[in-house]
């Protein structure tokens, strides 16, 4: 077990918006998170993450995982298109939740980020400029630092949002190849039509009138 969540109740000040879900993610696992918008897919991430504090229940983590050591990226990046820093500097930065107290990176952090870079296939593009990339360059980027943190456990959220239909396909393609051959855990909010019947092995539907967690096989 990666992490479970259990009788998890989230929301704003006093409005609910996700209310006593319960569920558990294991190793291996690619779940794709599906639902209209306003069910609480965003919510519920911020809630694992540790961004907003439970109204109710628990997020319980395993062993071996701990909130530091998830690999995140968000719908909206912090990381603006004409930021004049390299793909190599923008992927470093993803070991910054593990450096504790330390005030430079050291050699692992390095290795990790050139490691991600080689896994996703833009080592070559390491010394470019991140405003000089397309959009599936960028994303590739952003997933690079991600992955600079963690060996265990992505989340992303809509990851594929302004892609062409290509570069989309390439960056799914990658994500299998993560969770296939690396065995990286992966939690994917998608909006995109029937993602959930040919990505993932498990599929996690929130509505307004609860939640459904079930194998693929089963759709």
């Amino acid at each position: 077990m990666l992490f479970e969540v259990k009788n998890l109740t989230l929301g704003y000040e006093n409005e609910i918006v996700i209310n006593n879900i319960s569920f558990t993610v294991n190793d291996g696992d690619f779940i794709i998170v599906v639902g209209k918008n306003g069910a609480g897919k965003s919510t519920l991430i911020k809630g694992i993450l540790g961004l907003i504090k439970p109204m109710g229940g628990e997020i319980r983590f395993g062993e071996s995982l701990n909130k530091n050591l998830i690999g995140y990226m968000p719908q909206e990046t912090k990381v603006d298109a004409g930021f004049p820093a390299s793909v190599y500097e923008i992927v470093l930065s993803g070991r910054l939740n593990r450096m504790g107290l330390r005030p430079f990176y050291n050699k692992e952090d390095k290795a990790k980020a050139m490691e991600a870079l080689e896994i996703l296939n833009i080592a070559h593009i390491k010394d470019k400029s991140f405003s000089e990339l397309s959009g599936g360059q960028r994303q590739k980027t952003l997933l690079a630092r991600s992955l600079c943190a963690t060996n265990k456990l992505l989340i992303l959220d809509e990851p594929s949002n302004n892609l062409d239909a290509t570069s989309k396909e390439e960056f799914y393609d990658l994500l299998e190849k993560l969770n296939k051959e690396l065995n990286i855990s992966i939690m994917m909010i998608s909006h995109d039509a029937d993602l959930d019947k040919t990505l993932g092995n498990k599929v996690l539907k929130i509505s307004d009138q609860g939640f459904e967690l079930y194998s693929r096989a089963e759709v």
